[in-house]
Order: structure tokens, then C-alpha cells, then sequence
């Protein structure tokens, strides 16, 4: 799969995750079939702003509930501040109730 495919296809994964809810690049990964490109999930995330339909890579955290992308966000605080706006609590740039947060593809888009 061409890397822009992969983009599109994490994006379009990314666009299913509900307000209020996170999910981790490994997860994405892993239920696009490649469970080593957790960091590739990333760099789309990374160059996802600006994208139509908007792409909420707020959404998508570390397998620790970290807010580890929040660098490539417009503040330092954005992210957070956006996660926030859903609900969900972030204390030191950590998810909070995060087990109860996370939303997982392969169970939810279960068929």
C-alpha cells in the first residue's frame, strides 16, 4: 500500500473515533492490517490538519493514554483544550479514565 493510501486510509479510521473517546496509533495500526506502523499512523496524524473533511487527530493518543502528538497541534495546549471540549479529562498530559476512553476498531467496527 502506497503511503498516501495509508494516510487516507488512517484518516478515514480516525474520522469513525466518537467525541469523547481516544484511540492509539498502535490500534489504528494494527486494524489497517500493520501492526509495526504504529509511527507511520503518527506522521499521518502529524499532517492531517487542514485536511476536508477534517480529520479529529486529537482523538489519538499513546498505548499509555499520553497526548504525545500534541506538538503539531497550532498551542502546546490545543490538543488537550480539544480533548476537553469532548469530555475527557487530561491531568499532565494524560487521559484520565483512559481504559474506559479507549475505543478500539477491531471491537467496535466489529460487524
Amino acid at each position: 500500500m502506497a503511503e498516501s493510501d495509508f494516510y487516507q486510509n488512517v484518516w478515514a479510521l480516525v474520522r469513525q473515533i466518537p467525541p469523547g473517546r481516544v484511540c492509539t496509533y498502535g490500534f489504528i495500526a494494527r486494524y489497517l492490517g500493520s501492526g509495526r506502523s504504529s509511527r507511520l499512523v503518527g506522521w499521518a496524524m502529524n499532517v492531517s490538519h487542514g485536511q476536508t473533511p477534517e480529520v479529529p487527530a486529537h482523538r489519538v493518543v499513546n498505548r499509555l493514554g499520553m497526548l504525545s502528538g500534541k506538538a503539531h497541534f497550532g498551542h502546546p495546549n490545543q490538543m488537550q483544550e480539544l480533548l476537553e471540549s469532548e469530555g475527557v479529562v487530561v491531568l499532565d498530559d494524560c487521559v484520565q479514565d483512559f481504559q474506559a476512553r479507549l475505543w478500539d476498531p477491531a471491537i467496535e467496527l466489529r460487524y
